[in-house]
């Protein structure tokens, strides 16, 4: 079984852009304190590469930035590439499956629930629609 479940803070604003074939992707990078602290008294953090595809992706790069507080549920990828001095680099980092976006508007949990739109994304992403007006039901109409 290969699942991350992580909680962190963006340690600076996503980078979105698109594949040759205009699919979408966003990478960012999560910071994420550790437990316990060290023997200095002082707790350290990892910081863990984040990759989104597609519709996720462009959500990710129009609402999140940096500090934004993100659940990442995803699978470990590793992956090698050639660097430009020629040198063969490998990188570790979680391709996410789902994002939760933790932090509202407000930034600190005290916002409208709404999230701000970065406005930047440039791929013509609009905002989330409005939840429908839900009604009330009664129990005897619940299925179960």
């Amino acid at each position: 079984m290969n699942r991350a479940i992580l909680v962190g803070n963006l340690t600076r604003d996503p980078e979105l852009r698109a594949t040759t074939s205009g699919v979408a992707v966003c990478s960012f990078t999560i910071a994420i304190n550790r437990r316990f602290a060290n023997q200095n008294g002082e707790r350290e953090a990892d910081f863990i590469p984040i990759v989104v595809w597609r519709g996720q992706a462009e959500s990710c790069g129009r609402y999140l930035h940096k500090g934004s507080k993100v659940a990442v549920c995803g699978t470990i990828q590793t992956r090698s590439y050639d660097a430009q001095d020629g040198t063969r680099r490998y990188v570790t980092e979680v391709v996410a499956d789902e994002v939760e976006f933790l932090t509202t508007q407000g930034g600190n949990g005290g916002g409208d629930g709404r999230y701000q739109d970065r406005g930047d994304s440039g791929f013509g992403a609009q905002a989330p629609a409005a939840p429908a007006d839900l009604h009330n039901i009664e129990d005897d109409e619940l299925p179960f």
